[in-house]
């Protein structure tokens, strides 16, 4: 008899096997108990038929408790009324832990509860098949850019410059000196571009702003490429391209997930058509006005999360706002050519409302219009040597973009909250009771 993992079912068709499960719920029904098994690859159902096991077997498995860990034995049938398509007439069960007063039971429960137990949480089938998901888009990630030619290049965590401006940094002290948790790898994802060419950084980043919205974390990760010798279109086509081909990963293979979480995979495929709209900030401002929702909006203005669902809406796969103002953008985006109020640069945000899933620019290459942007922002050039450095030793064109990986994530599943997709979100968050 072989010991097998749950997700192998679909190779042992009539076959006895054993399996390590914990128990997530059951029924019975007069002489047939009806358990609902796991064993960290997948959900399925174990059938015990009294006139098969005996009354010793079937007791134990009347007297089970949700979470109780056990070894089964049984065969594996065919099962086409259950998502996974599969279950196990049980022959045999040999419990390993007892459970007793499991806190998250069957029944409904509220998010803050859920997230407060996300250590248990994690064993209930939503956020097993989130988790699954992540995993699919994470290899995904990496194999679409070792196709493109890309090398990861590790960005440093504590760092002691802002990228994104200073008032969302968490402040530590790096011996003699200040720092801070990283906002971004991108700077340094630029040095590597000038030494690799295309390199890209996976890792997490942080935002020290006390937001308990949908949308916003305080940890969160980010897929961070840098690539010489390209401008913004070259970039856009890039970008969009590793959407679609992050969307039809998870479609090839993670089918039984997307069932659990109810998701349409017919909507999904929509969002693997090429290419994706595009549109200016001047003429997001002219839609956003002339719809009559937005009364008070002048230009010049960052889009908030009505503005940028109210945009998305009007297009059926994810669409890029490009060319914001110079003002409410970063200090390294490259101006744009013909306007000096606005910078190369532009946003993705996707459809059904989850808002902006990458930002990215064309970054300056002017030495002395960097510093002067570095000023600006209220920042000391001498913090930024090295990336001026960049400036001055053979620089060339260069685009980049980031994609957030829990956004990207909430809109690929349909959730409905940005802290369901990773596994520990509230560790930084009880920091703020």
């Amino acid at each position: 008899m072989e010991q097998i993992s749950i997700v192998d079912s679909k190779d042992h068709v009539d076959e006895r096997v054993k399996i390590g499960v914990w128990l997530t719920d059951k029924r019975s029904s007069g002489k047939i108990s009806f358990l609902q098994l796991r064993d960290g690859t997948a959900f399925f159902q174990g059938v015990v038929v009294k006139s098969v096991v005996g009354e010793e077997i079937f007791e134990i498995a009347k007297k089970l408790r949700q979470e109780t860990s056990m070894w089964i034995t049984g065969t594996i049938h065919q099962d086409d009324r259950s998502h996974f398509g599969y279950e196990i007439e049980v022959d045999g069960i040999e419990v390993i832990g007892e459970s007793n007063d499991y806190p998250i039971t069957p029944k409904e429960h509220g998010i803050d509860f859920l997230l407060d137990h996300r250590h248990l949480w994690l064993r209930s089938s939503r956020p097993h098949a989130i988790i699954e998901i992540r995993n699919e888009v994470i290899r995904a990630t990496y194999e679409f850019f070792n196709n493109e030619g890309f090398i990861k290049l590790d960005a440093p965590i504590l760092t002691g410059s802002a990228p994104e401006g200073t008032t969302e940094l968490f402040k530590t002290k790096y011996f003699d000196r200040e720092a801070y948790l990283s906002q971004s790898g991108q700077l340094y994802e630029e040095a590597g571009a000038m030494a690799f060419d295309k390199v890209f950084s996976f890792g997490p980043t942080f935002r020290a702003e006390k937001s308990k919205t949908r949308r916003h974390l305080i940890e969160f990760w980010m897929i961070e490429p840098e690539m010489a010798f390209m401008h913004q279109e070259q970039s856009l086509e890039l970008q969009e391209k590793y959407v679609a081909f992050l969307v039809q990963n998870v479609i090839d293979h993670c089918a039984y997930e997307l069932k659990i979480l109810g998701r349409d995979i017919e909507v999904l495929k929509k969002y693997t058509k090429l290419p994706y709209a595009r549109i200016t900030y001047d003429k997001a401002i002219e839609m956003l006005q002339e719809s009559g929702k937005f009364p008070d909006l002048q230009w010049g203005v960052d889009f908030g999360s009505p503005e940028e669902t109210f945009l998305a809406d009007q297009f059926e796969q994810p669409v890029f706002v490009m060319n914001y103002p110079k003002a409410i953008k970063a200090f390294y985006m490259k101006p744009h050519p013909t306007r000096d109020d606005l910078v190369i640069c532009a946003d993705l945000l996707a459809p059904e409302g989850y808002g902006e899933i990458i930002g990215g620019s064309e970054r300056a290459t002017d030495y002395d219009y960097l510093v002067s942007q570095i000023k600006k922002a209220g920042q000391d050039p001498k913090n930024y040597d090295w990336y001026l450095d960049l400036r001055k030793y053979g620089s060339v064109p260069h685009s980049g973009f980031g994609l957030g990986l829990e956004r990207t994530l909430t809109w690929i599943t349909g959730e409905d909250h940005v802290r369901e997709t990773i596994p520990f979100p509230r560790l930084l968050h009880r920091l703020y009771p």
